[in-house]
């Protein structure tokens, strides 16, 4: 319960209204304004790190986009109870499953990113889902004909009859032309009528659905379109049936995945959290804390919390948004061994603000935040924020300011549960301690409860108007006195945190410069005593060394800009150096590509030439003899030793990829000496050179060179010149659109005229598979075949086969 008084109290509320405001879904929006506060450290250390990697993601470009993202979570409510979706639900379903893929993809492109690439690893998609809703659902959201072919039947109909009955009603209209009111076509109670003059109704026989408010128009069903309008109703409730049922089907497969979609609803909702907070820091100019350990034995000032130039941020957002007023920021530094802070000064100096925006800094921290302050940030991590702010007056209780003040503390004393041997890890934020009573007894009460507080929280800052708690500092080491400064020439606050000095009351300087009685000003002075006199003398001596060390500080300070912004120019410089280093490597990278497009253009002319008519083999030594000098042009002369990738020999069973089809395959035999396999994918084999294959981790295998290449001795008389193997219009035979019968006959004919031509190309098309299938069974018996396979992506793909000839 006091945690939630105390995030009341810090109005916690309002920043989280704040943070919605830079969600781009509404489920993240709801999500930030009932933020969860976590409870371990690890658990604020991710959301920090999602955060942080979200907010270098907004500083390089536009950050994650949740473009057509929405909230379905209704949606999956009701297909789990069974419901049916509308077209417009199921669409809001799609679009969101398109959006976390593209999500997806956008992080997958960063490497540097790894816990936002792992909370999308998790992420299912379902794509074949989203293009199943597409293809019955139209963009309207309505049920497409394409959805089933008895709906396109349906809506076939539907459409016939309607054609029929405007022919029918637009025939009468133009008949009775002077009995109709508009010459149009309408609709009453989903039966099509016409409006004809109330006078005439007599003309136009048939049924009267409406009449227009003045009586002067009745919209008549002409008796010759009744049998088609029923027919009409008939049949839509026919398409409002299949509609139903292709509807459901869909739902159906919605509720199957229903786990998933709710996590991809949860991961998406992380995701705009972590960017809400990312652009929220981002506004705030503020940056990432680093969690220290107030706990350490080592007093250094390495543990000590470094908050400066610390912000409220919600006067941060007034000062932008509600034309407030400037921030004054202030800095909070506590070493290690102090437990206890309290602040003093005059009334409206700025000591409750001060406790606010601590407790806000620590809040921020623990759910992943940065801090409106100045690098390094550097704050403890606290298990619970208590605080007891404000008034806490109630006439229906009967509770006065005191009473109401114990009643919270006595709830923050029973939720810090201290245990002998271990502090509670929490900070206390306690405004106005011991007020609302005796001041005597008010005082000996605050400087028990801090004392107690000093032993069992990790830290303790305290606002009060008691004397006797300034002198804490000096009699126990645990303590720290901070104060509020006031301009005494002005006689306003500063709103400045001044650390190590009390603060002063200056109640009766302020009362002697606002014009109260001098005389009365003095005798009080004199009730105030001596000894208080004495010690607000040092205090203000304590205030005026302060200032000469805070003007040292700022000399110091531009001293260290200056040194700063030189450092900025040599660094610039060095930049530039770098720069323009890179921008000679482009040039280079350029030439270099200038010139391999000028050698493909040249070597696309010479395989050009080759593809004219029917090359001969004096073509084919040209064409060698030609590449040979493009590559002594082009290529450089002194040639780079390569590194050889490590041995891979297929054997019988292996499983290998074929990259130019994009298939893996088995193995079904040893490498011939000619370095030939026979492979086998789906229910095709086929022969393949080695140089054709890799294994399925990307390694080459060795092909035997020709002088290692075992060769069959051929007759004399079976000797033929080499020709090359290229694609021309007379060796390429187009069987698509044929039955097998037919293209087997054809290709059987020109397998026998141009048999000498060592290779033909045979289109067959993608289609079915059904034509490429009765083709190669044909091409494993024929004599004439040596062996056949799929043509490159680039030749024609699954869509060709090339047939090699004995």
């Amino acid at each position: 319960m006091i945690q939630t008084e105390t995030l009341e109290l810090l109005e916690w509320q309002r920043l989280c209204r704040h943070l919605s405001t830079f969600t781009a879904t509404k489920l993240a929006a709801v999500a930030a304004q009932h933020l969860h506060i976590p409870t371990t450290l690890d658990q604020t250390r991710q959301l920090l790190a999602q955060t942080q990697e979200t907010y270098q993601l907004e500083l390089r470009q536009n950050g994650l986009k949740f473009e057509g993202i929405e909230d379905i979570s209704v949606y999956l409510e009701r297909v789990e109870r069974h419901g049916i979706l509308s077209g417009n639900e199921l669409l809001a379903i799609a679009t969101t499953l398109a959006g976390a893929r593209q999500l997806r993809r956008l992080i997958n492109n960063h490497s540097d990113i790894p816990i936002i690439t792992e909370l999308v690893s998790e992420l299912r998609t379902y794509p074949e889902l989203e293009q199943e809703i597409h293809r019955c659902i139209d963009e309207r959201g309505d049920v497409a004909d394409r959805a089933s072919i008895k709906l396109g039947q349906i809506r076939g109909q539907l459409r016939s009859i309607k054609d029929r009955v405007y022919g029918i009603l637009q025939h009468i209209i133009q008949r009775k032309s002077n009995a109709v009111q508009e010459q149009l076509i309408t609709q009453r109670s989903d039966r099509f009528v016409i409006p004809v003059k109330a006078s005439q109704k007599d003309v136009i026989p048939g049924i009267v659905h409406d009449s227009s408010t003045t009586g002067a128009t009745l919209y008549i069903e002409p008796k010759a379109t009744i049998e088609l309008n029923n027919q009409l109703r008939q049949i839509q409730r026919l398409e409002k049936a299949e509609e139903d049922i292709i509807l459901q089907g869909l739902s159906e497969q919605v509720g199957a995945v229903k786990p998933d979609l709710e996590r991809l609803l949860a991961i998406v909702t992380a995701l705009d959290l972590a960017v809400a907070k990312a652009r929220y820091s981002l506004w705030l100019e503020a940056n990432p804390p680093h969690f220290i350990n107030l706990e350490s034995s080592e007093d250094s000032t390495s543990n000590s919390i470094n908050l400066r130039q610390l912000r409220h941020p919600l006067l941060v957002w007034q000062q932008q948004h509600e034309q407030g007023f400037p921030v004054v920021p202030i800095d909070v530094v506590v070493h290690p061994k102090i437990k206890v802070v309290a602040i003093t000064g005059p009334n409206t100096g700025g000591k409750t603000v001060t406790l606010k925006t601590i407790g806000l800094a620590a809040l921020m921290a623990k759910v992943g935040l940065f801090i409106p302050a100045r690098e390094p940030v550097e704050i403890p991590w606290f298990d619970q924020v208590l605080a007891d702010i404000g008034d806490e007056q109630s006439i229906e209780q009967n509770l006065s300011t005191f009473s109401g003040h114990i009643r919270r503390i006595s709830r923050i004393l029973a939720a810090i549960n201290p245990q002998p041997e271990i502090r509670s890890s929490s900070l206390i934020l306690l405004d106005e301690v011991g007020a609302g009573t005796d001041p005597t007894e008010g005082s000996a009460l605050a400087i028990a409860l801090l004392q107690y507080l000093a032993n069992h929280a990790l830290l303790t800052i305290a606002t009060t108007h008691f004397g006797e708690l300034k002198s804490l500092k000096y009699e126990d080491e645990r303590f720290e006195n901070a104060s509020v400064e006031f301009d005494e020439q002005s006689l306003q606050p500063t709103y400045r945190l001044l650390w190590g000095i009390p603060g002063r009351s200056n109640a009766l300087t302020i009362a002697k410069r606002l014009g109260l009685n001098p005389e009365i000003v003095e005798q009080a002075a004199g009730y105030v005593g001596e000894s208080s006199e004495e010690v607000n003398q040092v205090i203000a001596g304590l205030e005026a060394q302060r200032r000469q060390q805070e003007t040292k500080a700022q000399a110091a300070g531009q001293l260290l800009k200056d040194t700063e912004r030189l450092h900025q120019e040599l660094a610039q410089k060095s930049a530039n150096l770098k720069e323009r280093e890179r921008e000679l490597k482009q040039i280079q990278e350029k030439a270099i590509q200038e010139t391999l497009i000028q050698a493909k253009a040249e070597i696309a002319k010479v395989i050009h030439r080759l593809q004219q008519g029917t090359p001969t083999g004096q073509d084919t030594t040209q064409a060698t003899e030609a590449l040979n000098q493009i590559a002594g042009q082009y290529l450089p002369s002194k040639k780079a030793t390569p590194k050889l990738p490590p041995e891979f020999k297929p054997k019988v069973g292996d499983r290998i990829r074929i990259p130019r089809f994009g298939q893996t395959a088995e193995v079904l035999n040893e490498p011939t000496p000619e370095g030939q396999i026979t492979v086998r994918f789906g229910m095709m084999k086929m022969t393949v050179g080695l140089g054709e294959i890799e294994s399925l981790d990307g390694l080459k295998p060795t092909i035997p060179k020709p002088a290692e290449r075992k060769r069959e001795p051929i007759p004399e008389k079976e000797t033929k010149p080499e020709r090359p193997i290229v694609r021309t219009s007379n060796n390429t035979i187009d069987l698509r659109g044929k039955r097998i019968s037919e293209a087997e006959s054809e290709l059987d004919r020109m397998l026998g005229q141009i048999h000498d031509f060592g290779a033909i190309w045979i289109i067959h098309g993608k289609g079915t598979g059904q034509l490429r299938k009765g083709v190669h069974e044909f091409l494993e018996t024929h004599p004439l075949v040596e062996r056949f396979e799929l043509a490159s992506p680039n030749d024609g793909g699954i869509g060709v086969t090339i047939a090699y000839l004995g």
